[in-house]
């Protein structure tokens, strides 16, 4: 029986081992920080308090789209989660990082292998030693069970699976990031859409108007009450209205052909019925905090990429210490005659194998270089997209509340342009003006309510780009402000 003093150094040997298992050369994280933050947004109205941005894209974006009251909305964004094809490739991606961090992760286990080898050989005659009673020819029986595992005494597979992961949950962010997007560029579009046919409705409105004024000219001339003049002017201001439906028509039909590729349909089979109704602008929180932006997948996939990089200088400074591992051996072999599994033809090998390169040229060093600056790289990419979140949040804010000014005042417009255009016909008829005059009020009027209703098509897109700078939506215990009163 071994004495304390033998088992001394094994056990010294073994907490030694147990003790470097546990060391990682890789730096301490530090989360990359964007600078002190401001108080609240420049651009909210119900200011609230900032907190530290530390992404937390595990929050459930939900389905925000619903806020616009749309079943037709609601539907073609449920076909575009199951069938865009760009959202394919995507999650492709991201399935493809998943497997590779699962291969990262084997080299934490053990490795263990069957090898059976049955060889027919030849030997040379001139083989150096050989004797003379040798066979020319002789066949060998091998089978043999090996195992090998790597200690990491320097955290280098620790490391390698650490960065992994942290690159399999940025391309999970980016497949969060890309289908927001999708969703929100589906939104933008439907959106899009449905002010067109409320534009349609308008110019037609104005058509059947334009129609009535042609035959009231027609039959005031031939009743020589007017000129040909007031008929030309007529006519003219028709075929203009008719013109301006007409390129409605076309922008609708392309509107329609790209909502039809985001939900995964050929254009020549897709089609949308016109529905005039307007959306309602939703209720949006104004005093938005950073804990929203927390939810931005882009924001998540930078600051994941730079954990991702601080751990490859782990990997890098691991290459400068040995590399230690354990194999073991144990099978059979004969050269082809008896039974195989006897005892006599057992063999077996037990033992560590230490490596440690001595020169490279200063590769291992430019490779700790290069993950420095890989680090750099990646914490100014986090800044960049902080800021450039903060920038939309802001852009979409100001359109809000610029645009809500903006749709008072064109609605004013558009109501005192048909009021004009009333006052301008009845005194047409009364013979007190001349036809221009109507027509004059008339083009103000159209292009009065036009405008009007471009302005709200923009509030709606505004009001899904603000969604989509927020990280796609807010919990229903938020407070929140309507656009339209701002």
């Amino acid at each position: 029986m071994p004495s304390k003093r033998d088992l001394t150094p094994r056990l010294l040997g073994v907490a030694l081992l147990l003790a470097l298992g546990g060391c990682s050369l890789a730096p301490t994280y530090k989360a990359p920080t964007v600078g002190p933050l401001p108080d609240a947004f420049k651009g909210a109205a119900n200011p609230e308090g900032w907190t530290q941005a530390k992404p937390g894209d595990d929050t459930s974006r939900g389905p925000w789209w619903k806020v616009y009251g749309d079943p037709v909305l609601e539907q073609l964004e449920g076909q575009l989660d199951t069938d865009n094809p760009d959202l394919a490739i995507v999650l492709a991606r991201f399935d493809e990082s998943r497997a590779f961090e699962q291969q990262l992760r084997s080299s934490q286990l053990p490795h263990a292998g069957l090898d059976a080898s049955p060889t027919n050989n030849r030997q040379s005659d001139n083989r150096p030693l050989r004797g003379s009673n040798q066979p020319n020819e002789y066949d060998t029986r091998t089978v043999q069970f090996s195992a090998g595992y790597e200690l990491d005494l320097w955290g280098r597979i620790r490391n390698e699976v650490a960065e992994g992961k942290a690159r399999s949950d940025a391309a999970q962010a980016d497949l969060a990031s890309a289908r927001l997007s999708l969703e929100a560029r589906l939104a933008d579009l439907y959106i899009r859409l449905r002010g067109l046919d409320v534009e349609s409705r308008i110019v037609q409105d104005s058509l059947q108007a334009y129609t009535d004024g042609r035959q009231m000219t027609q039959k005031r001339m031939e009743g020589g009450v007017s000129s040909g003049l007031d008929v030309a002017r007529a006519n003219a201001q028709y075929s203009d209205a008719q013109a301006q439906a007409t390129e409605l028509r076309a922008q609708r039909a392309l509107a329609e052909h790209a909502i039809a590729a985001l939900v995964g349909k050929a254009a020549s089979s897709f089609s949308l019925p016109a529905k005039t109704a307007a959306l309602a602008i939703p209720a949006i929180p104004l005093g938005v905090p950073s804990t929203l932006l927390e939810r931005r997948p882009d924001i998540a996939a930078a600051e994941r990429r730079t954990f991702a990089a601080n751990a490859g200088i782990g990997v890098a400074r691991a290459a400068f210490f040995p590399t230690v591992s354990l194999g073991a051996g144990f099978g059979w072999q004969d050269v082809g005659h008896g039974s195989l599994l006897s005892t006599g033809n057992r063999f077996w090998a037990l033992g560590p194998l230490a490596s440690l390169p001595l020169f490279d040229g200063g590769l291992r060093k430019a490779r700790v270089a290069q993950a420095r600056a890989e680090l750099d790289a990646a914490s100014a990419q986090y800044r960049s997209v902080v800021l450039h979140a903060f920038q939309e949040v802001e852009d979409n804010l100001t359109l809000l509340e610029e645009l809500g000014r903006e749709a008072a005042q064109e609605n004013a417009a558009a109501d005192a342009a048909k009021e004009s255009q009333t006052l301008a016909t009845n005194r047409y008829k009364e013979g007190v003006v001349s036809y221009l005059d109507v027509v004059t009020a008339q083009t103000a009027a159209l292009r009065a309510e036009r405008t009007a209703e471009l302005v709200r098509t923009r509030q709606l897109q505004a009001s899904v780009d603000l969604i989509r700078a927020l990280g796609g939506g807010w919990s229903a215990g938020e407070n929140v402000t309507q656009a339209t009163s701002m």
